[in-house]
């Protein structure tokens, strides 16, 4: 009986990985793309906040204070 169950176990195991770095790729691109693109965090700001929300809280952690309130501001600032 495990015989069977082992080349099944060693295929989810195999597909579950992928998952877990087509994941890890994904996240590092979209932060990537958020740390180098004030337009790109514009328009998650816009479709997804709660993504931007992650963005400030991580960098805030990291030592980076303002950037939001700056963010802000500009955004602001450019409407009128």
């Amino acid at each position: 009986m495990a015989c069977t169950t082992e080349p099944v176990a060693k295929k989810i195991f195999k597909e579950v990985l992928v998952v877990e770095l087509l994941s890890v790729f994904g996240a590092y691109f979209l932060f990537n793309k958020m740390n180098t693109s004030q337009d790109f965090r514009q328009t998650m700001s816009k479709k997804f906040p709660f993504i931007l929300e992650v963005y400030y809280k991580s960098i805030e952690q990291s030592g980076l204070d303002g950037v939001r309130e700056q963010e802000q501001e500009k955004w602001l600032n450019s409407k009128n």
